[in-house]
């Protein structure tokens, strides 16, 4: 297994001392088989215990070591060394209050996310006794890809217009919201019409996309948004036709 000597310039921030964030560096020796992670833990086993960052599954499922690596937000557990030089500059999802190292603040995402009620709003309640909320292939393909949402931030730190406009709700929570609405067994469109269709929400959005491109599921937030757009403009034009406001 062939090694090589990489240096992680990492960003550190400690608010009981510091007074502004700073960049220390790592030499680490690591197989080219490693990712970023995997050389992180190696400083904070090995060189630094000081060293605060969030990680969990490393499978990219749990979507928790989401960072800035050389520039472009990353799962730290998808990206693997052999795809950079010996140098790598690590810092915090851009966007975010810093609470430590490379740890964010996520309460306004939490927020955003809730806002837009990310669950399943039937038509009736079932009991547990009265079984599943049943729905065929073909439904569960009409809104999967939205589903596949892990929750890594990565798209709002790529977000140029939250970097501007932070009361924007975002591509990840806009994309939670046309999941449910797509879902055949939700009837809550109209509930959380008012939160997604309002300005903060999906007019907000300036179509950048790049979203989409840092997504490590390939969920399309920003295609999401756009197909929000559509059936929002068609609701608000045809509320005016005669019998147009009774959907």
């Amino acid at each position: 297994m062939s090694e090589r000597t990489i240096e992680l310039e990492v960003l550190r921030y400690r608010p009981e001392q510091d007074s502004e964030p700073w960049f220390q560096t790592y030499k680490v020796s690591c197989p080219e088989e490693w990712v970023v992670l995997d050389a992180l833990n190696y400083v904070k086993d090995e060189l630094d215990r000081t060293l605060s960052y969030r990680w969990s599954c490393h499978m990219f499922v749990c979507g928790s070591c989401g960072m800035v690596i050389d520039g472009e937000p990353k799962l730290a557990c998808k990206a693997f060394l052999r795809d950079y030089g010996n140098r790598i500059r690590i810092e915090p999802l851009a966007n975010f209050p810093i609470e430590r190292d490379l740890v964010i603040v996520m309460d306004d995402f939490m927020e955003k996310l809730e806002s837009v009620k990310p669950y399943l709003i039937p038509k009736e309640e079932k009991s547990i006794d009265q079984g599943e909320y049943l729905q065929t292939p073909a439904q569960l393909k009409a809104y999967k890809q939205y589903s596949m949402c892990i929750n890594c931030m990565l798209c709002y730190s790529a977000c140029p217009q939250y970097g501007l406009a932070p009361e924007f709700i975002g591509p990840a929570a806009l994309a939670l919201a046309h999941r449910y609405n797509m879902d055949s067994r939700d009837v809550g469109r109209k509930a959380r019409e008012d939160t997604v269709a309002s300005h903060e929400g999906i007019w907000e959005c300036s179509f950048v996309g790049a979203c989409s491109e840092v997504c490590p599921k390939s969920v399309d937030p920003a295609g999401a948004i756009q197909q929000v757009k559509l059936t929002s403009a068609i609701d608000y034009f045809t509320s005016w036709l005669p019998g147009g406001g009774s959907r």
